[in-house]
């Protein structure tokens, strides 16, 4: 099956209103080219708050039952297959980092909460998400199984290889990640390097496409903040042999079409038998945190 799917790449706007309006805008220019799949970016209706630690931000969450009606709206109005990533309130004091998949009328077909919470530098997730507890499961669409996993996921091949052996058909990343502007020129290369290799590494070794989205532009909270982060964009699709169908720049919001081959999957996997050559019977060290 040939799917045309559409990846929205996009900064912050100064607002959230703005920010759902600039979305809104790219959307209907894939709408435009009759694209049945649309992936958003980690947290793209506002800007990454996760840069400092402060409970203000807390309150960001309290509109997700509203955000869940608008953007279920707009897949109905499109009829698309929507990937959202939204800031979630189950109760007070307990939330998650959570994509949200919209069949094309507007039903959730479900939901993927972040597994593999980041703590670094301008990434202070740990601070605002409690882990997902919804296991690493396939979301079942019109345009076939997804396997959506969030940004920091991208770096672990298990969750990658659990999706895969669950059937998903299509890996999904919605991402939010840059560079500090004083890291040398070099340095920046080397992280986007591992960022895009590890990426096409999971699509290879499970014979599977790859989407992955992730936020441009320069954000910085206050002074408490380091010094901003900028975000690297270099969003991009590749098929299930690794090959890059599509990549985008750093700097551009942008609406990028393109049209992936599910068919694949089977002739890659037909060529490549990594699945039949697994030794399940060897592999009880990766239940454990290290092996000493």
């Amino acid at each position: 099956m040939i799917i045309k799917v559409a990846l929205i790449q996009q900064a912050f706007q100064g607002s959230k209103q703005k920010t759902i309006e600039k979305t809104l805008k790219l959307l209907q220019k894939a709408k435009d080219k009759d694209v049945k799949l649309i992936v958003l970016q980690e947290l793209h209706q506002d800007r990454y708050f996760c840069i400092n630690e402060d409970t203000n931000n807390f309150e960001k969450a309290d509109s997700f039952q509203k955000d869940i009606e608008f953007w279920s709206s707009i897949a109905k109005k499109y009829e698309i297959v929507l990937v959202t990533s939204l800031f979630e309130k189950r109760a007070p004091g307990l939330y998650h980092n959570t994509a949200v998949v919209f069949e094309k009328d507007g039903n959730i077909a479900g939901k993927y909460r972040k597994m593999h919470i980041p703590d670094d530098p301008g990434f202070y997730e740990k601070f605002y998400f409690t882990p997902g507890d919804l296991g690493f499961e396939p979301i079942d669409t019109s345009v076939g199984k997804l396997g959506v996993l969030v940004c920091w996921d991208q770096w672990y091949p298990e969750a990658a290889r659990i999706m895969a052996l669950k059937g998903a058909e299509i890996f999904i990343y919605p991402t939010a990640i840059g560079w500090f502007d004083e890291d040398s020129d070099e340095e920046k290369q080397r992280q986007l390097d591992s960022w895009i290799t590890i990426q096409r590494s999971h699509a290879i070794a499970n014979g599977l496409p790859l989407i992955s989205v992730n936020r441009v532009g320069f954000e910085k909270d206050d002074s408490k903040c380091l010094n901003g982060i900028r975000f690297w964009g270099n969003s991009f699709v590749c098929d299930a042999g690794g090959e890059v169908l599509c990549r985008l720049d750093e700097k551009s919001e942008i609406c990028q079409i393109v049209s992936i081959d599910t068919t694949h999957t089977k002739k890659r996997r037909d060529i490549w038998p990594f699945l039949r050559d697994r030794r399940i019977d060897s592999y009880q060290t990766l239940l454990k945190r290290y092996d000493d």
